[in-house]
């Protein structure tokens, strides 16, 4: 073991670091800012560690000049920022729903503390995005973000000019799908929505005296807690298939 040490190549380490502390300090859950900045520290010194028997071998020599060591951390740092934003933007999906599940509730000024997107957020939208937190590590599939930088390497080889294009497009056709499956996971909220606002104004145009906005609020936020008791399981299961083929698609085949 120590000679290992002594002979370690630090700069295939460094190499390896960048692109995989750069992914972990993005990655939902592991970038978290109730985790230690000291435990996230060594979490990606362990894991940069462990991975360098299986990809050193894949690295480049240490070159002479500074500007060619600049461009070999910068498309590390480009690769790791990619596959990082990829999960914040997935489970981004969760607070787009709990949005418009909080428009549609009346609950859109009932802010709280969101641990998971560190602000504000509605109340259903940390209520959701911290149970999809939960059950990613709750059925391992955390697994599948180290994963896929494990298996990155097979995609973006060291060196390698790094396809920006490429990249941008991934993370602009992710934000697109994770918006418009947000929208259907809301869908049965905006439905319900609809259909009591419609029926409001039918009532208020009958009963002009009616007071309509002190009663229709209260039933409305019962009726949407009740929707939301009823699909919340279809939500997370939908959240978690779109969680694993999202990552899916960097991982070896």
């Amino acid at each position: 073991m120590l000679q290992q040490l002594l002979t370690l190549n630090i700069f295939a380490f460094f190499l390896i670091f960048t692109r995989v502390g750069t992914a972990l300090v993005l990655m939902p859950g592991f970038s978290a800012g109730y985790v230690p900045v000291r435990i996230r520290l060594a979490f990606g010194l362990l894991v940069s560690f462990s991975l360098m028997p299986a990809v050193v071998a894949d690295m480049p020599s240490m070159p002479t000049k500074v500007p060619v060591l600049i461009f070999l951390m910068m498309g590390e740092f480009v690769v790791g920022a990619a596959l990082g934003l990829v999960g914040r933007i997935i489970l981004a999906t969760l607070q787009v729903a709990g949005t418009l599940i909080s428009l549609y509730s009346s609950l859109a000024n009932a802010l709280v503390q969101d641990a998971i997107a560190e602000q504000q957020s509605s109340t259903i939208a940390g209520f959701l995005a911290t149970t999809g937190m939960v059950l990613v590590f709750a059925t391992d599939m955390h697994h599948l973000m180290l994963r896929a930088v494990v298996d990155s390497y097979g995609l973006f080889e060291v060196g390698a000019p790094v396809l920006s294009g490429d990249l941008a497009e991934l993370i602009v056709r992710k934000v697109a799908a994770s918006f418009a499956l947000g929208l259907q996971m809301a869908s049965p909220f905006i439905v319900t929505a609809l259909t009591y606002y419609l029926g409001l104004g039918l009532l208020g145009r009958l009963m002009p005296t009616f007071p309509v906005f002190f009663v229709g609020m209260p039933i409305q936020i019962s009726i949407q807690i009740s929707v939301l008791a009823i699909v919340l399981s279809s939500i997370m299961m939908v959240f978690m298939g779109y969680f694993s083929d999202g990552l899916g698609a960097f991982l070896a085949p």
